[in-house]
C-alpha cells in the first residue's frame, strides 16, 4: 500500500508548506516552528479583526490587528530576509497585548486566560534555553499582577458582550488559537525527536557495522599471520629435515663409510622421505597458488574412471611399498562435473593420507556411486583413525599433523587443500573416523546428469 505522502496532491501541499516555513537545511527547528505559528496566527487574526470589529469588540479587534501586524512583520524578515525573530520583543509584545486584552475583554470571565499559557509555550519553543526561566518567571508574575489588579480594582475591567451567548461566541472563536499553536509545536517537537532518534539509530548501526568490519579484518589478519607461521614452520622444519638426511647420505657415500649391506635399508628410508617431501612440496605449491590466484576453476564434464585411473594406479604402487592392498571400484559409466587437476589432487591426497596412517598389510578401498544429482567418492582404510580431540580441526590450517605408521610426517595442508578445492567445484567433503579402527573420507561433486 503506497504511503499517503506519495500522493501527488499531498506532495504539492507538503512542498508548498515547506516553501512557506523554510527547509530544514536552511532554517533551524526554532525558526521553522516560529514560521508555522506565524502563518497560522496571521490566518486566524485575519478572521478575528473584522469579526471583533463588527461585534463591537473594538479592543479585541485592535489586539488582533496588532498580533497580525507583529507576526507578519517578524515572519517576513525571518523567512525572506534571513533575520532571526526577536525573542525579547516577541515576549514583551505578548505581555502587553494580553494584559490590555484581559481588562478590555471581561477579565477572568473572558477568554484571554486561554491564550496566556499557549503563548508562553510558543515563546519557550522559539527562544534559547538560557531565557526559559526568565520568561517563565516574567509571565507568572505578570499573570498574577494583572489578575490582582482586576480583583482589587474591578471597575477597570470592561464587559463588551453579554453573558451567555456573548461568552459562548467569545470562547468558541478564541479556542482555535491555543489548539492550533499546541498542535504545531508538538508536531515539530515530535518530528524533531523522531529524526534525531532515526539519525542516532543509523549512527549506531554504522558504528556496529564498522566494528564488525574491524573485527573481521582483525580475524583475517590473525588467520593470515597463522598461515604465514604455518608456512614458515613447513619450510624451516618439515621440508628441511629430509633434505638434510639426503645431504648426510651423499656425504657418507662420498667418504665411502657405508657398508654394502647398509645401503638398501638406508636408500629405502631416503626414498620414502623424498616421496613424502615431494608430496609436501606439491601441496605447498598448490595451496600457495590457490591463495594468490583465487578461485580459478575449469569445470568440465568428465568420465570419472578415465580421469582418476592413472592416479589410482600410481597410488596403488605407493601402497604396495607398505604391503597395503588398495582396491578401487568405479563404474565406467559415471560422469561428473569437475576440474580435472583439482579432483586428481584431492583424490591423491586422500589416498596418500590413508596410506600414511594405515599399517603394513592394511586395506584401502576407493569406490564411487551416484547419489541423487551428486557423485560420491569414498576413500576408506583400516588404519589408525583420528583422535576425537583432533577431529574438530581436521580441515583447518591450525590442525596438528600426526605421524604415520612409519613415522611419515604430514604438514597439515593436505586436507585443507582438499576442502578448498572441492568447495570451489561446488562440492563438499566429510569424514567418519573411529580412533584405532580406521577412517572413511568422502567427497561429493555434481554429477553430469543428462550430459
Amino acid at each position: 500500500m503506497p504511503k499517503l505522502t506519495s500522493h501527488p496532491v499531498l506532495k504539492k501541499i507538503n512542498g508548498f508548506w515547506t516553501n512557506l516555513i523554510g527547509s530544514p537545511s536552511a532554517f533551524p527547528l526554532e525558526s521553522r516552528i516560529f514560521h508555522s505559528i506565524s502563518i497560522s496566527l496571521i490566518i486566524l487574526t485575519s478572521f478575528y479583526i473584522p469579526y471583533n470589529f463588527f461585534a463591537g469588540l473594538y479592543i479585541g479587534s485592535f489586539s488582533a490587528f496588532v498580533l497580525w501586524a507583529f507576526f507578519g512583520y517578524q515572519y517576513y524578515h525571518s523567512r525572506f530576509n534571513g533575520h532571526n525573530h526577536n525573542n525579547i520583543l516577541f515576549g514583551l509584545a505578548g505581555i502587553g497585548i494580553f494584559s490590555l486584552n484581559y481588562f478590555a475583554n471581561s477579565g477572568i470571565d473572558g477568554s484571554t486566560d486561554l491564550i496566556w499559557p499557549v503563548y508562553l509555550l510558543l515563546l519557550l519553543a522559539i527562544s534559547p534555553y538560557r531565557q526559559h526561566i526568565v520568561w517563565l518567571v516574567a509571565y507568572l508574575m505578570c499573570f498574577l499582577i494583572v489578575h490582582a489588579v482586576a480583583y482589587y480594582y474591578p471597575f477597570l475591567v470592561k464587559y463588551p458582550f453579554t453573558a451567555g451567548k456573548g461568552q459562548f461566541i467569545d470562547r468558541i472563536t478564541v479556542f482555535p488559537i491555543p489548539v492550533i499553536t499546541i498542535y504545531v509545536i508538538i508536531k515539530y517537537i515530535r518530528r524533531s525527536y523522531d529524526n534525531e532518534k532515526r539519525i542516532s539509530e543509523e549512527k549506531a548501526a554504522t558504528v556496529e557495522l564498522r566494528n564488525q568490519q574491524i573485527l573481521l579484518q582483525k580475524d583475517q589478519l590473525e588467520q593470515s599471520s597463522a598461515e604465514k607461521t604455518k608456512l614458515m614452520s613447513i619450510i624451516s622444519h618439515d621440508m628441511r629435515a629430509p633434505l638434510i638426511n639426503i645431504q648426510s647420505y651423499l656425504g657418507l657415500l662420498n667418504e665411502n663409510e657405508l657398508e654394502s649391506h647398509e645401503r638398501p635399508a638406508l636408500e629405502k628410508e631416503l626414498l620414502n622421505a623424498t616421496n613424502n617431501t615431494m608430496q609436501m612440496l606439491t601441496n605447498l605449491l598448490y595451496w600457495s597458488k590457490s591463495q594468490m590466484e583465487g578461485p580459478l576453476v575449469n569445470l568440465v564434464s568428465i568420465n570419472l574412471l578415465s580421469v582418476l585411473q592413472n592416479t589410482l594406479e600410481m597410488e596403488k604402487m605407493q601402497a604396495s611399498t607398505k604391503d597395503i592392498v588398495l582396491n578401487y571400484r568405479i563404474d565406467d559409466n559415471i560422469t561428473a562435473i569437475a576440474d580435472v587437476d583439482m579432483l586428481q589432487l584431492v583424490v591423491r591426497n586422500l589416498i596418500s593420507n590413508a596410506i600414511k596412517f594405515t599399517p603394513h598389510g592394511g586395506i584401502i578401498n576407493i569406490d564411487a556411486q551416484l547419489v541423487l544429482n551428486e557423485c560420491k567418492i569414498t576413500v576408506s582404510d583400516n588404519g589408525k583413525g583420528i583422535a576425537p580431540d583432533k577431529q574438530q580441526k581436521i580441515f583447518s590450517i591450525n590442525t596438528e599433523p600426526g605421524f604415520g605408521t612409519n613415522n611419515e610426517r604430514g604438514v597439515g595442508l593436505g586436507l585443507l587443500l582438499c576442502k578448498e578445492f572441492i568447495e570451489r567445484q561446488g562440492g563438499r567433503i566429510g569424514f567418519d573416523s573411529t580412533f584405532g579402527q580406521g577412517s572413511s573420507f568422502f567427497i561429493f561433486i555434481p554429477a553430469a546428469v543428462g550430459v
